[in-house]
């Protein structure tokens, strides 16, 4: 699928990649499902994200906490709280530390909790796109805000992108399982 490029593709890949991803963890196995994640011994897997997520449930809350900094940074500018996107004391070269804290910030949420959370989070970022125009999504200079992006790539990025990055992760670890 190609990046999304108006408000109807982005909605409907946002869906359909979600779709996907809860289609995946509904195949998964009980084993699967309470294997813990080991990636260490795949050379290619060095980003941070390998060693950081532990299980479905980090997976999950991972992506409700990028919803959460979607919905927050556009309700604070649209109030006229100018806000970054990655809040502070975080930025874009140091936001592997922020989505630690998000880690260890949901050790006590269950893998339960989390799809829940994760269901309402979607449901509100897609009601939030459906609120706005093709123009305020993808019209680089509709919010001054936004910077040199458009909006629309950052609900892509919170949505149908980083689900594909979830599944990516637990195809990977549903293959080790079975190795």
């Amino acid at each position: 699928m190609s990046r999304p490029t108006t408000k109807q593709d982005l909605i409907a890949a946002a869906n359909t990649n979600y779709d996907k991803l809860l289609n995946l963890i509904s195949t998964m196995t009980e084993t699967e499902l309470n294997t813990p994640f080991h990636f260490e011994l795949d050379e290619k897997k060095k980003e941070a994200h390998w060693k950081r997520d532990q299980n479905l449930k980090d997976v999950l809350i991972h992506l409700y906490e990028w919803h959460q900094l979607l919905l927050n940074w556009y309700a604070a500018n649209q109030s006229g709280d100018p806000k970054p996107f990655i809040p502070e004391p975080y930025n874009w070269k140091t936001y592997g530390v922020m989505n630690v804290g998000f880690w260890k910030k949901h050790q006590a949420t269950t893998l339960k909790q989390a799809k829940l959370q994760l269901d309402q989070s979607h449901k509100e970022v897609v009601a939030l796109a459906e609120t706005l125009t093709n123009e305020q999504l993808f019209a680089k200079g509709s919010y001054s805000w936004v910077g040199g992006s458009t909006l629309g790539s950052y609900f892509i990025s919170c949505t149908s992108s980083h689900y594909d990055w979830a599944m990516k992760k637990l195809k990977a670890h549903i293959k080790n399982c079975k190795a």
